[in-house]
């Protein structure tokens, strides 16, 4: 498969069958390391990070380095946190070795967007997302591209996947709105298979219980919250204006086969 920021193969690891994530070239992919997604993370070493800031050559490298680590560093965290993502076994040379995540029959497990549902199994795997987003939020990550473009459908339920651009809950400034965009998208998605999710708001609950410091990945959701009452944030408002018609040009052009697109599997 050829997506946004990297193309993935199916691959044989001795006796066993496995996943390979080769990251493209910063000038090959539609995804693009936004000010957004970068912000306050850290880079050890210093040379680089002054390098990363000047936009030089070398400084160009180490941001692609570090967009890739990202999204190993994620997905450790989050499987053993108990996340269902894949598991990781190993990064080197921009290419992530990971567990293949299948359906029933072995196949490659296929992505929600390519699945329809009864309402029951909506709202089944809208509940069930919902707990793997919250564990998310425990864990301290936001996934800030959450859809049901990298959602994958397994054989004992959805997984969480493509996480270069995972943020900082607690360090990342954009962090809350990203999480309201990720929930939204489920809502949205799931709704059109059950409506009554469209009339639910999970986000802002889910985010006040972080904030107060009494979110566990047990907490029982209501679905209800009553939102503070004050002057109107016009550039949190223009912001998420701006990012919603960034995401719906997305995923017209992804709709009408722009990415991913099928590639022949390889072993």
């Amino acid at each position: 498969m050829s997506g946004k920021e990297a193309m993935v193969y199916v691959v044989r690891c001795g006796d066993e069958t496995r996943c390979a994530k080769i990251y493209k070239e910063a000038d090959q992919r539609s995804f693009r390391q936004a000010v957004d997604y970068t912000e306050n993370r850290k880079v050890k070493n210093t040379r680089q990070a002054r390098a990363m800031a000047k936009g030089t050559r070398f400084g160009r490298q180490a941001s692609e380095a570090a967009w890739q680590s990202a999204e190993v560093d994620a997905l450790y965290r989050l499987a053993d946190a108990g996340v269902r993502v894949p598991r990781p076994h190993n990064f080197c040379d921009g290419v992530l070795l990971m567990e293949l995540v299948t359906d029933a029959h072995g196949d490659a497990a296929p992505r929600l967007n390519d699945v329809a549902f009864t309402p029951e199994d909506a709202r089944l795997h809208h509940a069930t997302l919902l707990r793997e987003v919250v564990r998310m939020l425990c864990a301290g990550i936001v996934h800030g591209d959450l859809s049901e473009f990298n959602i994958l459908l397994a054989a004992d339920g959805p997984v969480i996947i493509d996480l270069p651009q995972a943020v900082d809950a607690a360090g990342n400034n954009h962090a809350s709105r990203m999480l309201l965009r990720d929930v939204a998208n489920l809502r949205n998605f799931f709704g059109r298979f059950a409506p009554d999710l469209l009339k639910i708001d999970y986000g802002h609950e889910m985010w006040d219980l972080y904030q107060r410091g009494v979110l566990c990945p047990d907490t029982v959701l209501t679905g209800q919250f009553q939102r503070k009452t004050g002057p109107v944030d016009v550039g949190g408002v223009l912001r998420e204006i701006d990012d919603a018609s960034a995401e719906e040009a997305a995923r017209r052009v992804r709709m009408a086969g722009g990415a991913p697109t099928a590639q022949r599997s390889a072993r």
